[in-house]
């Protein structure tokens, strides 16, 4: 993967020759940077910017994906997109279910293995969604009715319903869910990973 390095006394005018030597915005790469003195006093400073584009990270995502999934015996294949600071990776594979695990694991742990390799390569954190047999667009559509379901009972109770712990893609669920329900609340409580979202009465 292309690592663009450069140099220049403005960090700006910097990220800018980056958008103009590779036709983009500075919505559609990474960067770092680091300041360096020059001179016996130190009084010239210029900026080296490291910088990755996006595009080329969910591909080299992708490929680091493939390896992992090769190795375990499986063929696999990929329908990939980027949405702001998002990957988004559809798997698909000659047998789904060990790339979910029971309750969805091995696909977390994915998420998990995947999001740290970045961070350790690149320092970078995108928010990663993998789904195997659009496992998780039906989890999805469970959660949402899950919530719901719970909600009406705290509107008609006045009690409020602590879920059991998720993650934090699972909760954002159910925040999202109630968001313009009326008559409750969401809120996440505990440490991770026994971190849970209680649906409270207003």
């Amino acid at each position: 993967m292309e690592i663009i390095i450069k140099e220049g006394k403005v960090l700006e005018e910097v990220l800018e020759t980056i958008c103009n030597d590779y036709n983009v915005t500075k919505d559609d790469f990474y960067y770092h940077y680091t300041e360096k003195k020059n001179g016996l006093f130190n009084k010239n400073t210029t900026v080296e910017v490291k910088a990755y584009l996006k595009k080329d990270l969910l591909e080299y995502t992708k490929e680091y994906l493939e390896e992992l999934l090769t190795n375990m015996g499986l063929k696999v294949n990929f329908e990939t997109k980027m949405r702001e600071d998002s990957m988004y990776i559809k798997i698909y594979s000659d047998n789904n279910s060990v790339i979910i695990g029971k309750g969805g694991n091995t696909l977390k742990a994915l998420e998990v293995i995947v999001r740290q390799k970045l961070n350790t390569a690149f320092n970078v954190r995108p928010y990663i969604c993998l789904d195997v047999e659009d496992y998780r667009e039906k989890q999805q559509r469970r959660l949402e009715r899950l919530a719901k379901n719970l909600a009406k009972d705290v509107v008609r109770t006045n009690v409020e319903v602590h879920l059991e712990n998720m993650n934090a893609y699972d909760r954002r669920i159910i925040h999202n869910a109630l968001t313009n329900f009326k008559g409750v609340s969401t809120v996440s409580e505990g440490e991770e990973p026994n971190r849970h979202v209680i649906i409270k009465p207003e």
